[in-house]
């Protein structure tokens, strides 16, 4: 039996307060693992969020042979598929009460909720010694991530973000195109997504009425008391600094993924913003822009020299390298990386990489080197009842740099068109007051993390 300490105080006043918790909402030392794999093999898997995104994930673990023991989510309407589908879960519409009634019954909890609600829940279930599945991107802030981070190696628990695509035998192929040579020494990449598909770079919209089968003060939980609009809920929730983190953000974890793992480029020392499009008047306080185009600088090491990436969204593409094959286009969603002897390209989550240069046939394909991946929810529940965390790639070790390193740019982005920022990432700090503010995170009373 693992021992767990009690959660402080402001932890048992956040589970006591806020409309709906359930009277005695007190997560105490004493609960145990969950019971499933003693029982048959079979984790007993909690989900906080079972509509939109969550059905993939839901999905995943189910084709992974585990159970679907208990769903909860605020919305009845957008979740309604997931409680019919799965009949014998237990249904909640209160993460917290959930994790309150069903703790010691339940092996791990898988996360997929808008953004800035996934420290929040990941973190109790983290304080009850749960392993946890966390959607991409890991947090809202860079201080959630870290928090989240020591709290996993703390407990020991085996965790996975949700960014599929590191699974994919598309990255693993990068990883040793790249890593062998194969393409030369790489010194720049592009990134690109046709993202947002979303409206960004505009002002909070006017208020609604919440309908009848969705919670609106449990979807806000630690974010600011504001009103309810179906322009935000449920999907376009992304474009909002106080939801979502824009299309960096979003894709991001599909896409810069890729050539951060291949390169081991570890933190970008310096952001620069080059283009941050806004045409609304205001809507910088509210949403992020509808076009970015922002360069990340990392720094050499014994393996490769400076490397940058240049990230584009919205309506800015990757160009066209000149001596690039006529039959070839380049990716709407993904990478192009600008080897000494080879061009490559790929798409998002992993996909298929392709050489692209006049040279093509002198390409010849390294060993498969890599360790090939069972599949993304498979590595996590094998890490689970292996107990090995490592067996998980896109573990906190791997995701909470990358959720950094994306968050980085996002806070670049918010303040505007020609930033430059250098981080310092020991001390968390970039030296510049405007930006250190959106660091850390500013909680709801009552939802503190």
């Amino acid at each position: 039996m693992t021992n767990h300490k009690r959660l402080s105080t402001s932890r048992r006043r956040f589970l006591q307060t806020s409309a709906g918790a359930v009277g005695s909402l007190n997560i105490l030392s004493g609960f145990v693992k969950g019971q499933g794999t003693a029982a048959n093999g079979r984790l007993n898997l909690a989900f906080v969020g079972a509509g939109g995104r969550a059905n993939g994930n839901i999905s995943g673990c189910d084709k992974a042979g585990q159970t679907i023991y208990a769903l909860c989510d605020v919305d009845k309407v957008r979740a309604g598929g997931s409680f019919k589908k799965y009949p014998n879960a237990k249904v909640y519409t209160d993460w917290r009460e959930m994790l309150e009634t069903e703790g010691d019954r339940i092996d791990a909890v898988v996360v997929s909720t808008p953004d800035h609600l996934h420290a929040i829940s990941a973190m109790a279930a983290l304080r009850m010694g749960k392993h946890v599945y966390v959607e991409k991107p890991l947090t809202l802030t860079i201080s959630e991530a870290r928090a989240l981070h020591e709290e996993a190696k703390k407990q020991g628990v085996c965790t996975q973000m949700g960014n599929t695509g590191h699974a994919a035998e598309g990255a693993r192929l990068t990883n040793e195109y790249v890593g062998s040579g194969a393409i030369g020494e790489v010194s720049k990449i592009y990134c690109r997504t046709n993202r947002p598909i979303w409206p960004q770079d505009l002002v909070r919209p006017p208020a609604e009425k919440a309908p009848s089968t969705l919670d609106w003060d449990k979807w806000l939980g630690p974010a600011a008391d504001k009103p309810y609009s179906s322009m935000i809920a449920p999907f376009k929730w992304r474009g909002y600094l106080d939801y979502g983190t824009g299309a960096l953000g979003d894709m991001g974890a599909h896409i810069i993924d890729h050539p951060v793992w291949a390169l081991g480029l570890g933190l970008p020392e310096k952001i620069r913003v080059e283009k941050a499009d806004r045409s609304t008047p205001g809507a910088e306080k509210d949403s992020h822009p509808s076009s970015c185009i922002i360069h990340y600088s990392f720094a050499a090491t014994d393996k490769h020299g400076p490397v940058e990436i240049e990230w584009r969204d919205g309506k800015y593409k990757i160009p066209r390298p000149d001596d690039c094959r006529g039959d070839k286009k380049m990716p709407d969603n993904g990478c192009l990386y600008l080897g000494s002897k080879h061009n490559l390209i790929h798409s998002s989550h992993g996909g298929k990489p392709d050489i692209v240069d006049a040279a093509y046939g002198k390409f010849s394909a390294p060993p498969k080197t890599e360790e090939r991946s069972p599949g993304h929810y498979v590595e996590w529940v094998e890490a689970i009842q292996k107990d090995d965390p490592s067996r998980a790639k896109s573990n906190f070790d791997v995701a909470v740099p990358l959720t950094e390193t994306l968050l980085l740019g996002v806070i670049g982005s918010v303040l505007g068109e020609g930033t430059e920022l250098t981080w310092d990432s020991k001390v968390m700090s970039f030296g510049n007051e405007e930006a250190d503010k959106l660091v850390g995170h500013n909680y709801r009373e009552g939802w503190e993390l």
